[in-house]
């Protein structure tokens, strides 16, 4: 009889079909797994908050004054009073903190008629302290102008502004607590109106315009 012939030997187990991992899904949609191409040089997003606060005891015309102050402002934030004291500084520094802000606007308003602004960057300063004078509220002045809420201002300055280094020192905070992010939640991407400060017998005048066709439409 012939050798039985040997039986092949058997083929080794199919392996098991790995499933693909699904892409992620992000907020804008199916993310691809190829990777992105970064940037060389980063994008500066202005992440500037504004804490604006008041002593105690204030009159109402200046709280008035507060008001109108963070109605222009979307990016900042009314809080709390503050004991007008020796240790307010320790107490605004702590509150900025707490709260993640980067500048704070103070009105500090003492025996009933004097009204001071700390204007502070935080932590590490620098501060500016102004007496407030010629106080004119929105409810005051009763203008027709009424410009979008929430929509960006453009700063402009006196060239006064450029002479002195204090001046250029205030100039940088005013442009960096005043100016408004483009990219926050509360602005509108429109620029109807406009900041003006301007430097006359070494009083800074702040004055709001709107901006408006000659056919007085925006």
């Amino acid at each position: 009889m012939g050798k039985k012939r040997k039986h092949a030997e058997a083929s080794e187990a199919p392996k098991e079909e790995v499933a693909q991992d699904r892409p992620k899904r992000t907020l804008l949609g199916w993310k691809d797994g190829v990777p992105e191409k970064q940037n060389s040089s980063p994008v500066f997003r202005n992440r500037e908050k504004v804490l604006v606060t008041c002593s105690r005891r204030i009159t109402y015309r200046y709280r008035h004054l507060m008001l109108n102050v963070v109605s222009l402002l979307p990016h900042c934030k009314k809080d709390s009073k503050v004991e007008s004291k020796e240790s307010k500084g320790a107490t605004l520094n702590e509150l900025i903190e707490l709260r993640n802000y980067s500048s704070c606007l103070f009105f500090e308003c003492r025996k009933q008629k004097d009204l001071y602004l700390w204007m502070v960057k935080c932590p590490s300063g620098p501060s500016v302290k102004f007496l407030v004078n010629a106080v004119h509220t929105m409810e005051e002045l009763k203008l027709t102008g009424n410009h979008l809420k929430g929509s960006r201002p453009i700063l402009t300055f006196s060239s006064n502004f450029d002479k002195e280094p204090r001046w250029k020192l205030i100039k940088e905070m005013i442009v960096q607590i005043f100016g408004t992010p483009k990219d926050h939640r509360k602005v509108k991407p429109f620029h109807d109106h406009v900041f003006v400060f301007s430097i006359v017998d070494g009083h800074i005048w702040f004055r709001n315009y709107q901006v408006i066709r000659c056919n007085g439409d925006m």
